[in-house]
């Protein structure tokens, strides 16, 4: 049944940040144009990046409800939920008449589908990982659960598939229906998701406590009151995250309009820094079930601030196999490491009655960071060659403060589901 609860994880965690990251491509090059058109192309392109990470002030809010709902009526049912949600609100925005069309609605629209994704992703997550988490047996849970994150890769690089063909369109192509394909697409992911989560069972853990009748009337009041802890180390641990919306937002925005690199170049970049994480994770996974969650985290974290430098002075360099490079170093291998861990890391820090809440509320604050990266980043950029330097160490500080978070966690691997968060 592990394998089949990491199966489901994955499929459902491909569509949700297939549908996720598309719109991030989308704010980086294409919704200046024909949403925001009554602005100055640099204000137009900061308020989009900023549209962004709309999603992300939803998500807390989305981590309490959902969060909720999950802790109390269970894991699968509400994934259901948050998969049908995503999906649809992906699909809308796919359909939406631009500016041109209707005015000030379509961006009004568009932020509004925006935070139905954020609320969506607020509890996809933090729920497949407790499902995943729970049907695991101790020795295996990392490997188990880093099937979620690899979800998350298979729907980036699916995103950016979906976009490379579509960025080297003509430009009056690429504008009027063009950027619409990824988004209609998504229909088709979601139809496969839906049909393969559906006939999930219920996590044994969780299930029997529901039989016993100790299921929490309100975890988020267990969780302030006991995990309180934990929730902040998992918030700091989170702020990783930000070296995800660098990748694909930012360096897509700053690379094409401050050095004019290819938009296809760093949308390659990503691609291949996804596949290779998609490659190493398990195996990251897999060294955590034997040295433990926190060297693998840290060794992660780490090594994200370090490349980070290389990473944005090739992308001011204009150098398509260095950038390619890097990336692959950076988002495949150190990334790669710490999305492979951090699903059984967080969910082992709390016990089953407050999982869900306890993951999705302590990642989606975390994860605010992660969704201002583009615009903080842009407000932080300056002209010039070494213009990327302030956006640099903005990172590094984010991943460095995520390292020494983890460095504080107890360690878990070999304590058993029934004692976690005890």
């Amino acid at each position: 049944m592990a394998r089949r609860s990491a199966l489901v994880s994955f499929v459902g965690s491909m569509l949700e940040y297939y549908d996720f990251i598309i719109y991030g491509a989308a704010a980086a090059f294409i919704f200046p144009k024909i949403f925001f058109v009554g602005l100055d192309p640099a204000s137009a392109r900061l308020v989009s990046l900023a549209s962004f990470g709309v999603a992300f002030l939803a998500r807390p809010i989305g981590a309490v409800v959902i969060g909720h709902f999950g802790d109390r009526v269970g894991r699968k049912s509400v994934l259901v939920v948050t998969l049908l949600m995503m999906g649809v609100s992906t699909l809308a925005i796919g359909l939406l008449p631009d500016a041109r069309t209707i005015g000030n609605a379509a961006p009004i629209i568009l932020v509004l589908l925006r935070l139905i994704q954020g609320l969506s992703a607020a509890g996809e997550q933090s729920g497949s990982n407790s499902l995943t988490l729970e049907h695991a047996s101790s020795g295996d849970r990392a490997f188990f659960t880093s099937w979620t994150l690899s979800g998350v890769q298979a729907g980036a690089i699916l995103a950016k598939f979906a976009f490379i063909p579509v960025a080297a369109l003509p430009q009056e192509q690429l504008l009027n229906w063009g950027w619409r394909i990824p988004f209609i697409l998504s229909f088709v992911v979601l139809v496969v998701a839906y049909l393969v989560r559906r006939g999930m069972p219920e996590a044994p853990e969780f299930a029997r406590l529901k039989d016993r009748r100790e299921i929490e009337r309100f975890p988020i009041v267990l969780l302030m009151r006991d995990y309180w802890a934990d929730v902040s180390r998992v918030i700091v641990c989170s702020l990783i995250s930000c070296i995800s919306s660098l990748t694909t937002v930012f360096a897509l925005s700053y690379g094409t309009s401050e050095f004019k690199v290819s938009g296809p170049v760093i949308l390659w970049a990503g691609v291949m820094g996804n596949a290779l994480a998609l490659v190493v994770q398990p195996f990251w996974a897999m060294l955590g079930d034997r040295v433990g969650r926190k060297p693998i985290f840290i060794v992660g974290s780490v090594g994200c601030a370090l490349t980070v430098f290389p990473y944005l002075m090739a992308i001011a360099h204009g150098n398509a196999w260095l950038i390619v490079g890097v990336a692959m170093l950076m988002s495949g291998v150190f990334y790669g490491a710490t999305n492979a861990i951090w699903p059984s890391f967080f969910g082992e820090m709390f016990e089953t009655r407050v999982r869900y809440s306890g993951m999705a509320v302590g990642t989606n604050l975390g994860f605010l960071a992660a969704g201002f990266t583009p615009a903080i980043s842009q407000s932080l950029a300056q002209s010039g060659p070494t213009g990327w330097l302030p956006v640099a160490i903005f990172i590094a500080c984010c991943c460095v403060a995520a390292a020494a978070s983890a460095a504080t966690a107890r360690e878990t691997h070999k304590i058993k589901l029934h004692d976690l968060g005890r």
